[in-house]
């Protein structure tokens, strides 16, 4: 029984620490219903396709080249996003309905960064004094302003602003505007021992004052190969929905499907 194992084991170890490429998707799988989400049209292609909520929201999931590199290529998609006026796209308003309930999460996240900074100083300062040893502190300006810098860890507060940084997800808000980014090296799918993360996975979300014709939220979820083509799936939404959480669970769901990571 142990030969056994160790033999499954080793051939588990040489697949995981393959040199291929991790095989790239020539057409996306678009199921016809992905929880909340019921597809609207496909292309002949099988290279992008839309969804549409019950609630309106919309979804386009597109398998997009890498140009440049894949910061590069997400960086041009966000700006787009943000940017590019004109009717809401069926994609776009399905991965909404996902964005608002993490829109919620991150305004209710803004509004407690002081309370989190003062226990974070707390549960540190205690730490040192456990260990004994002098740890970098957190610190409580004299203007008001709250800030935590720990490995890993960045958070920061004054007034309306509010700026988080926790491994990959960034949160950068101002007033009435809150950026979110997550972004992180992965491996393939099939790809669990290798050594080498060769996928990716990243979450962009904006509300804002400033967003064209009148939308609430613009966003992507994308995963994928770093060497393309990613996954994408495109979101805009202008109404505020109450399925959420359900939907951004269905579009990750999608690009888990054709990303393979």
């Amino acid at each position: 029984m142990k030969a056994a194992l160790l033999l499954v084991g080793s051939a588990l170890a040489l697949a995981g620490c393959t040199r291929e490429a991790p095989r790239a998707v020539a057409k996306l799988d678009c199921p016809a219903i992905e929880g909340e989400l019921t597809r609207i049209s496909i292309a002949e292609d099988g290279k992008s396709c839309a969804y549409r909520s019950s609630d309106g929201a919309e979804v386009n999931l597109e398998l997009t080249p890498v140009v440049g590199t894949p910061q590069e290529t997400l960086a041009k998609i966000e700006a787009d996003l943000r940017s590019t006026p004109g009717p809401m796209t069926p994609e776009a308003e399905a991965a909404q309905a996902e964005t608002g309930a993490k829109i919620a999460e991150v305004a209710a996240a803004k509004a407690n960064v002081g309370a989190m900074a003062a226990e974070v100083a707390r549960v540190h300062a205690e730490a040192a004094a456990d260990a004994g040893v002098a740890l970098p502190a957190a610190r409580l300006d004299d203007a008001g302003s709250n800030r935590i810098d720990l490995p890993g860890i960045h958070v920061s507060e004054e007034g309306d602003s509010a700026n988080v940084r926790i491994g990959p997800l960034h949160v950068d808000a101002d007033g009435e505007d809150t950026t979110v980014n997550i972004y992180r090296d992965v491996r393939m799918r099939g790809e669990a021992l290798s050594r080498e993360k060769r996928g990716l996975r990243a979450t962009f979300i904006y509300t804002g004052k400033d967003l064209p014709a009148g939308y609430r939220y613009v966003g992507f979820e994308a995963g994928g190969p770093k060497n393309g083509p990613l996954t994408v799936a495109k979101v805009r939404s202008k109404l505020d929905t109450e399925s959420g959480d359900k939907i951004y669970h269905d579009v990750q769901e999608l690009v888990r499907r054709n990303g393979g990571v």
